[in-house]
């Protein structure tokens, strides 16, 4: 488990400044994997799992009275069993998979919607 914390801090480090310094009020968590809830709301069939989860009011959407009062921080969550078997379906690279994930689920923090997440991971594997 430190080594997936610290992967997770090092997927966050390798987010470029100009991102990663306009992070605010976000908790970073790991979880094992989604919970039935979880896979219920997000719609997932038996054979489908998630690597991470965004939940919480994207930086584009905030308006003027975001933060006025108590408020809660947005989640990312990690889950790392799914993280793991993608790792070993792959190249066996956990730290990899932590990094693209960290980075997927900020493009929702910053607004993007999923099909412009993929689009940009396939642009920054060119």
């Amino acid at each position: 488990m430190e080594d997936f914390e610290r992967y997770i801090e090092e997927g966050i480090a390798a987010l470029a400044p100009r991102y990663r310094d306009k992070i605010h009020n976000v908790a970073v968590l790991v979880e094992d994997e989604p919970s039935p809830e979880v896979r219920a709301r997000e719609g997932l069939h038996d054979d489908e799992t998630l690597l991470g989860l965004y939940h919480g009011i994207p930086l584009s959407e905030r308006g003027d009275g975001y933060g006025l009062g108590e408020t809660l921080p947005d989640t990312i969550t990690l889950y790392r069993i799914p993280i793991c078997a993608e790792a070993s379906a792959t190249d066996g690279d956990v730290a990899r998979v932590v990094r693209e994930t960290v980075w997927h689920e900020f493009g929702h923090y910053f607004g993007l919607d999923e099909h412009e997440v993929r689009k940009r991971e396939g642009e920054r594997q060119k």
